[in-house]
């Protein structure tokens, strides 16, 4: 079971990109060129890094939720579009497959996110925001769920692009109609954040739970390989938009 719970589900090469990603973020974060509207929402630049690097190094943590056997004879794809991320390393076939939640790319994700949400309340106009990140996470959970798909042996695949994208796009023009004041101040990086990661958990792995069977995956984890470089680069834009 310990093998089930710690594993690294990404190549070294994806990784790498992400801690890069991390990485060039600090100087901004330090300089104070981004952060601002996630200080009036209680987080200091050190808590923005810490919390990304947390997310990052989560994402090696799983812990399993129950069994499910494997439907039927599972095809192997020979290749893996890079499209959906060639990155990830696809196991051999099991007979039956964990279900887990990733603690990086879904459980502090959403913690996080219902924080946000609940510090917007109290910020005067907050309400607004409040509905139009609820919004946001509704048209990202739709776009991802789209562009998902299984992926024998893995899981349910996003292309990693995609949802932070669409959470970016979102959270500019959404922003627009959340008034003036520090609401206006919050609106972009907090829909960009929420809309970012629950669109993407939701649109991805929630509404693809009852295909888990026919992948005959050993492990699939919630928020894990697949889509955790989605909810990772989602948290980074809103970073910046802040």
């Amino acid at each position: 079971m310990a093998r089930r719970c710690f594993f690294n589900p990404f190549s070294l090469l994806m990784i790498g990109f992400l801690f890069l990603v991390l990485l060039f973020l600090i100087p901004f974060l330090f300089l104070s060129l981004i952060g601002s509207a996630f200080a009036k929402l209680g987080f200091s630049p050190l808590m923005v890094l810490l919390l990304l690097l947390f997310t990052l190094v989560g994402s090696l943590v799983n812990i399993p939720l129950t069994t499910v056997k494997t439907g039927g004879p599972v095809r192997m794809e020979k290749t893996y579009s890079p499209f959906y991320g060639w990155v990830y390393r696809i196991p051999e076939v099991a007979p039956e497959t964990t279900v887990a939640i990733n603690l990086g790319g879904a459980l502090i994700p959403s913690l996080v996110s219902v924080y946000l949400l609940g510090r917007a309340l109290l910020i005067p106009g907050g309400s607004t925001v409040f509905v139009l990140a609820l919004v946001g996470v509704l048209i990202v959970t739709l776009v991802t769920h789209q562009v998902a798909r299984p992926v024998p042996g893995l899981g349910i695949a996003t292309p990693f692009f995609v949802p932070p994208l669409a959470a970016l796009i979102v959270a500019l023009v959404l922003s627009l109609f959340a008034g003036g004041g520090e609401a206006a101040v919050i609106a972009a990086p907090v829909i960009a954040y929420i809309s970012g990661t629950l669109g993407t958990l939701i649109g991805a792995d929630l509404l693809n739970l009852r295909r888990l069977g026919e992948l005959g995956a050993p492990v699939v984890s919630i928020g894990g390989a697949g889509t955790f470089d989605g909810v990772f680069l989602s948290g980074v834009l809103a970073a910046f938009l802040a």
